[in-house]
């Protein structure tokens, strides 16, 4: 196990670091002189180039103002007034699902409820969800290392880039979405309108994959672990808490690279020469025996589950996690005010370079 060899470990296939211990990770994403996005936070250097420049692949000062634009759609008091919309959207959804009893988790709940969000949120062209979840995983799978997926994923990539310079050329965004109100950033000349693009496609690419996987998670998790579920239905205060704990065990993303811009040493003498890259291991972070007491098990009630790193620490913390928040607390609590029981098959897992997730999950729904 990477953890028990040492603070950092050498992998020459590839010829990056891995740092794969909870203190390690923290304090790298908390340390961006050191550690550098700005050159993309990849294994695939092409899939770097292309993304240099965006909230993901920069470093303050850019970063500071790329994400402020962003972020002024995502934050707590700005999310609120989507919350009613949100939770009916989920009561409904849910609703249907009981009815119907047994369904495939994935693209039933997991998929169908954050792709049915885009339109209304982004503004995005209607006729173009079909291709959401297509240009999200290429988008994570690029990053690498360089295999059959990353190289699948590229033509994927293209089509979605020429659609990013296509509508941020047409502008053709709902008034009043948050697409839009990238439009007025860079019309009132806070960000340049070459940048349009990205930041459409940083929306887009970074958060959906992510949340389809930690809600397919979440009913794989409660469907195998029934006393969980119990404590949830008892106590639906538990639910923030328990989603961390999806988010924890079953971490979305696996991690990703930071360019290594400065010598550093690290506690037990290993020593990271400048120019060197360094694979942050978020998955692995989340599972550090020496920061959560039996870490393999899902526990609701867990009492230091907030400090994991499933969306990121620190300036490049994911942004969207409040909507993904929002989104699966929604869903947890139809949940949980209808369904006594929920009972899961034989799960198929995704082969996917960067994303940790279920392809199919036959699940019941017991009332």
């Amino acid at each position: 196990m990477l953890r028990d060899i040492g603070s950092a470990v050498w992998l020459s296939r590839y010829q990056v670091w891995a740092m794969a211990r909870y203190a390690e990770v923290y304090a790298a994403l908390h340390d961006y002189e050191t550690f550098s996005s700005g050159s993309g936070v990849g294994l695939s250097e092409e899939l770097n180039q292309v993304m240099a420049g965006g909230t993901i692949g920069s470093d303050p000062p850019d970063h500071d103002r790329l994400r402020r634009v962003i972020g002024r759609q995502l934050t707590p008091k700005a999310l609120r007034q989507h919350q009613d919309h949100v939770q009916q959207r989920a009561a409904a959804l849910v609703e249907e699902l009981v009815e119907r009893g047994s369904f495939d988790a994935v693209p039933e709940f997991a998929q169908r409820f954050p792709v049915s969000m885009i339109p209304d949120l982004l503004g995005w062209p209607e006729n173009e969800t079909g291709n959401l979840l297509a240009w999200a995983s290429a988008g994570f799978n690029a990053l690498g290392p360089m295999n059959e997926r990353t190289m699948a994923g590229f033509p994927v990539l293209k089509n979605l880039w020429e659609f990013l310079d296509e509508l941020a050329t047409s502008r053709n965004l709902r008034p009043d979405s948050w697409g839009a109100n990238l439009v007025a950033a860079v019309d009132s000349g806070e960000v340049e309108a070459g940048k349009l693009s990205v930041l459409l496609g940083d929306f887009l690419v970074p958060s959906l994959d992510t949340t389809v996987s930690a809600l397919a998670s979440a009913l794989w998790l409660f469907g195998n672990n029934p006393e969980q579920w119990r404590k949830v239905r008892a106590d639906p205060s538990l639910i923030p808490a328990a989603f961390n704990e999806v988010v924890r065990l079953e971490t979305p993303a696996r991690g990703f690279c930071r360019l290594v811009a400065r010598d550093h040493e690290l506690s037990d003498g290993v020593t990271m020469t400048a120019g060197s890259r360094l694979f942050l291991l978020y998955a692995s972070a989340n599972r550090d025996e020496r920061v959560f007491t039996d870490p393999d098990a899902f526990d609701v009630t867990r009492p230091n589950v907030a400090s994991h790193l499933g969306f990121g620490h620190g300036i490049h913390g994911c942004v969207g996690q409040g909507l993904a928040r929002m989104e699966a607390h929604a869903l947890i609590r139809e949940l949980v005010a209808r369904v006594e029981h929920i009972e899961v098959g034989e799960p198929t897992w995704r082969r996917h370079n960067t994303i940790r997730g279920l392809a199919a999950l036959p699940t019941t729904l017991h009332t």
